[in-house]
């Protein structure tokens, strides 16, 4: 599984965990929502992830 790094705030997404309750765990960072933004900052969408 991955991990990505928002690059505004320094949250990571980690695809084994997902972001509960909306995106379940084993979700890959590509298979998101288009309108899903960063949990932590609410200002990255998932193209402004960085992968670790």
């Amino acid at each position: 599984m991955a991990k990505y790094l928002c690059t505004v705030c320094n949250y990571i997404y980690d695809t084994e965990v997902g972001d509960p309750p909306q995106i379940k765990p084993g979700t890959a960072l590509e298979d998101l929502p288009d309108d899903w933004v960063c949990p932590s900052c609410g200002v990255c969408s998932k193209d402004m992830f960085k992968k670790l």
